[in-house]
């Protein structure tokens, strides 16, 4: 591993870990480069290097909830880091379409414990609107950003937001 991308692990670490313990904790990501353009693809190989690093992200503290879409390259992002630490997993479905699926995303956060730790794996259109849903200001995404790591604080009323990058840059 570069050099550079050992300190990103070790500053994206130091971030996720901060407060963890003490308020519920959202990171929110957009999975990982696709393989082609297909409906359902699995990750390329930058993807699954980007999924390794995310799962090294959260150092020896993971998630206990990883909540995904029904499409595979949200799984296959979230795998290591399921691997490693072995948190509960829900698919929220797309059926209804992206608003009723942010809900039903934001309303799984919010029902879980006070310090709870939470990996949401979604897409460009939903990571955004998912942090806007849970009270934080989100830019939206590129179709070819995969590096934004977006981390919610949710203590009491005013949540709080770090935006910082993992793995490689993205090549937008």
């Amino acid at each position: 591993m570069r050099t550079w991308a050992i300190m990103a692990a070790m500053a994206v670490g130091m971030v996720l870990a901060a407060g963890a313990a003490s308020a519920q904790t959202v990171v929110l990501v957009r999975h990982a480069e696709k393989a082609d353009a297909s409906r359902d693809p699995a990750l390329s190989e930058a993807g699954a290097r980007r999924a390794a690093d995310l799962g090294a992200a959260f150092g020896d503290h993971g998630p206990e909830l990883v909540v995904v879409s029904p499409l595979q390259r949200t799984f296959l992002t979230a795998v290591p880091t399921l691997d490693a630490f072995d948190p509960d997993m829900k698919v929220v479905t797309l059926d209804q379409g992206v608003e009723a699926h942010v809900a039903a995303v934001a309303a799984e956060v919010r029902s879980r414990p006070r310090d709870a730790l939470i990996l949401v794996v979604g897409h460009s259109n939903t990571v955004p609107l998912i942090a806007r849903a849970l009270g934080v200001e989100a830019a939206d995404m590129p179709d070819c950003e995969y590096d934004r790591m977006t981390r919610i604080v949710l203590n009491g009323d005013v949540p709080t937001v770090a935006v910082t990058r993992y793995g490689s840059p993205s090549t937008c």
